[in-house]
C-alpha cells in the first residue's frame, strides 16, 4: 500500500484479501463507452496491525467517484422500511420536535429525511453527488451539495445549523480521510447531540465470507474495536450499539461527546464477541481469502454446468458488491446474458468491466430464464416476494453468498 494506516499512520503490512484488479464498481457504462479504455485498479485489502482498521488504498478521488453517482437509496423497499423505523425510534428516543435540527451526511435522495420532515422536525443533507441532491431538494429536503468534513461542519456551525442528531448511513466506510471526517462530526453536533453512525460489521463480513461488499469506493472495513479507536480520538465516546440484519449484518453506533459516562451493556457485549470472533489478533485476518476463493470456484462451477446443459442464467439487480463479485469470479455475458435493476438511473447501461448489459426487471418475463442470481443477497427475500412469477415457468433463483445455493 502506498501510504500508512488512514487512521493511526502505522505502515501496512498484512493482507487481509486481494480481489486483484477491478473497476470502480459504480462506473455503469453507456454503449458508446464499451469500446473505449477502461481503467481497472487493485482491489488489494490491508489490516493495520496496530488500529486493527482494514483498509483499501485511495486510487481515485472522492469527487471523481462520489460527484455524479448511480446509487439512489429510494429504490429499495426494505430500506425506506429499514430508514422510516429509524426515524420512528430516534423521534421517540431523543424527544426530537419542531425545536430539533437533524443533519444526515450523505443523505442521498433524501430516502430518510423525508420521514423526519413528514413530522415537521427540521432537516438538512450533505450530498456530494449533485445528481442525487437534486432530487432531494425536489422532495422538499434542504441538502448542501458538499463532502463532509472539519470545512463543512465549520460552515455549519457557523450558520446556527450544528445538529441535536447527526447521522450517517452508509458513509463513514467511504471516506478516505477518516480522521478529518470524524473531526467534522465533533464540531457539527450539539453539545448534548448525538451521532449514529450505520456500517456493516467486519466481524460479519468474516464470518459470513461477504468480499463482494469490498470495492473501491469503500475505503475502511469497519468493527466497533476500531470505530471505538477512532472516535476517541476526536473526542467522541460511543456508549450505544445496535446489531442490525441491514447489508448482511450491521452496526449502528451511538456516540455523544465524551463525558466518562458509563456505556451500555450492548458495547461491553459487543466488545467481547469481537474479541471472541478474533479481531484483536492479527492473524485471524491472514484466513479470509481462502474462504474469498472458494467462493470463487463454487460459483464458477455452478455457471459452467448451467452453461453445458443449455440453461439461461440472467441477474437481478446491478449494486455494486455484484460488480465486484462478477469482476473476481471474470464472469462476462458468456455465462450471464443481462442483469436487471428498477433503477432507472442504471438501465440502457452496461456493468462496469463485465459489460453484461441491465435493463427493466421487465426484461426477466420476456426472457423466461432458468435461473435467477441475485447479486444484491442483502435483499434476496423482498426480490424474490416480488419475482416469485419466474416459477411459473420453473425458473430459480440463485445466491452467491456466503455460499453458493440454488433457491427451489
Amino acid at each position: 500500500m502506498t501510504g500508512g494506516c488512514r487512521f493511526c499512520s502505522t505502515p501496512l503490512r498484512c493482507t487481509f484479501c486481494d480481489l486483484g484488479m477491478s473497476p470502480l464498481s459504480n462506473s455503469y457504462l453507456k454503449a458508446d463507452q464499451l469500446n473505449s479504455m477502461e481503467p481497472f485498479y487493485p482491489l488489494h485489502v490491508y489490516v493495520c496491525d496496530n488500529c486493527f482498521l482494514v483498509q483499501l488504498d485511495e486510487f481515485e478521488s472522492p469527487q471523481d467517484i462520489f460527484s455524479d453517482y448511480a446509487y439512489f437509496s429510494s429504490y429499495s423497499d426494505s430500506w425506506l422500511e429499514h430508514s422510516r423505523n429509524y426515524t420512528q425510534l430516534m423521534q421517540s428516543r431523543l424527544g426530537l420536535d419542531e425545536s430539533s435540527h437533524v443533519v444526515e451526511i450523505a443523505s442521498n435522495d433524501g430516502y430518510l429525511l423525508q420521514y423526519f420532515a413528514e413530522q415537521g422536525i427540521p432537516v438538512l443533507g450533505v450530498e456530494p453527488a449533485g445528481n442525487i441532491a437534486a432530487v432531494a431538494s425536489d422532495k422538499g429536503i434542504p441538502t448542501l451539495v458538499k463532502f463532509f468534513g472539519v470545512e463543512t461542519a465549520k460552515e455549519l456551525v457557523d450558520e446556527g445549523q450544528q445538529a441535536d442528531l447527526l447521522l450517517g448511513n452508509n458513509v463513514l466506510a467511504h471516506v478516505p480521510d477518516i480522521n478529518d471526517f470524524v473531526a467534522g462530526m465533533a464540531i457539527a453536533l450539539k453539545t448534548d447531540g448525538v451521532v449514529t453512525m450505520e456500517f456493516p460489521h467486519l466481524l460479519r463480513l468474516m464470518q459470513l465470507n461477504q468480499f463482494d461488499t469490498i470495492y473501491h469506493e469503500h475505503f475502511s472495513y469497519l468493527s466497533l474495536l476500531s470505530v471505538e479507536r477512532i472516535f476517541a480520538e476526536h473526542g467522541l465516546q460511543v456508549f450505544d450499539v445496535d446489531e442490525l440484519p441491514t447489508h448482511g449484518g450491521s452496526l449502528r453506533i451511538y456516540a455523544r461527546h465524551c463525558n466518562d459516562a458509563a456505556v451500555d451493556d450492548s458495547v461491553v457485549h459487543l466488545r467481547k464477541t469481537e474479541a471472541d470472533g478474533g479481531l484483536g489478533d492479527i492473524d485471524s485476518y491472514s484466513a479470509f481469502g481462502d474462504d474469498v476463493q472458494a467462493t470463487k470456484c463454487s460459483l464458477l462451477d455452478f455457471l459452467i454446468s448451467a452453461k453445458r446443459d443449455g440453461k439461461r442464467v440472467v441477474g437481478y439487480g446491478a449494486p455494486a458488491k455484484g460488480n465486484t463479485l462478477l469482476n473476481y469470479c471474470g464472469i462476462r455475458q458468456d455465462l450471464i446474458e443481462f442483469t436487471v435493476d428498477r433503477s432507472p438511473a442504471k438501465q440502457d447501461h452496461y456493468l462496469p468491466g463485465t459489460h453484461i448489459p441491465i435493463y427493466s426487471p421487465d426484461k426477466i418475463g420476456d426472457a423466461r430464464p432458468d435461473y435467477v442470481l441475485i447479486l444484491p443477497w442483502n435483499i434476496k427475500d423482498e426480490i424474490i416476494e416480488k419475482m416469485g412469477h419466474i416459477r411459473e415457468w420453473g425458473g430459480k433463483f440463485v445466491v452467491p453468498i456466503p455460499v453458493v445455493e440454488v433457491l427451489e
